[in-house]
């Protein structure tokens, strides 16, 4: 008898060091139960301590990767990642037009957690313009936040409602603001801004130099939970719990001599 899973396609960037891109996002789908496969963008040389090279893909040959995908799969959910430059937004907003998955979760990837620039700044306009009116749901942590709205990064959980506010004015269709930066917090509160209402995800902040891939491992679960069928808030629910047991889960690893990665398979 045969069985099938929701085929969730990650459209990313390589990570050498396996803790984030499109190997967290692999990990991240596989562990919350879809089938994951990929288009990657471009790659990294990259540890747990910085970013090292970026070599953008040739265009054709992701056209080639979208093109092989959509052709064959019957992709569930797309989540894009970083992408490098305005001329890989346009052309992959191109084939998600063409294609039209049916749930599309996009992380702009801007700054890594390390401070390392991976967007370029001119292709912040074609991000904004071109990608973010397709996806059913944006996924920015505060400093992508910021740059998205021309807003100061909130230093406080006092500073976060005029942040919301413009977010909202950007006229997505959901947004999930995440509020891992704000470490001197005690909790970590998440937002989801959908349908001119505000929820907060909050769960306790978890101690530990171990949060490398975060917020990829995050949008690819939500992801691969909307890939699966749930509604937008228990998805977010669901993938909100599922990094939450992966970074108390990675605070026991030791892997590399910087940010090491979460626990993408705690469940075993």
């Amino acid at each position: 008898m045969h069985s099938s899973k929701a085929i969730i396609l990650s459209i990313a960037t390589t990570d050498s060091g396996g803790g984030a891109g499109i190997q967290a996002d692999i990990k991240a789908i596989s562990a919350t139960g879809g089938y994951a496969c990929s288009v990657i963008a471009a790659i990294t040389a990259q540890n747990t301590q910085r970013v090292t090279a970026v070599h953008l893909l040739p265009q054709d040959i992701i056209r080639a990767q979208l093109d092989a995908i959509f052709s064959d799969l019957p992709v569930a959910a797309v989540k894009v990642g970083m992408l490098g430059g305005a001329d890989t937004i346009n052309l992959v907003a191109d084939a998600l037009e063409t294609y039209r998955p049916r749930h599309l979760v996009v992380d702009p990837v801007m700054v890594s957690a390390n401070g390392d620039i991976l967007l370029a700044p001119e292709a912040v306009d074609s991000l904004k313009q071109r990608l973010l009116p397709l996806a059913d749901v944006i996924t920015p942590n505060l400093p992508e936040a910021a740059s998205l709205t021309g807003l100061p990064v909130p230093a406080s959980l006092s500073e976060i409602e005029p942040l919301i506010g413009a977010l909202e004015a950007l006229e997505c269709r959901a947004v999930l603001l995440k509020g891992g930066f704000l470490q001197q917090e005690p909790r970590s509160p998440d937002w989801l801004l959908h349908n001119g209402e505000v929820r907060c995800f909050d769960t306790p902040r978890v101690i530990t130099p171990n949060t490398h891939g975060t917020g990829c491992t995050l949008s690819s679960a939500l992801a691969s939970y909307l890939g699966q069928g749930l509604e937008l808030e228990l998805a977010v629910a669901s993938a909100k719990h599922y990094i939450e047991k992966a970074i108390e889960a990675g605070t026991r690893l030791k892997i590399g001599q910087g940010r090491g990665p979460v626990e993408h398979f705690f469940a075993r």
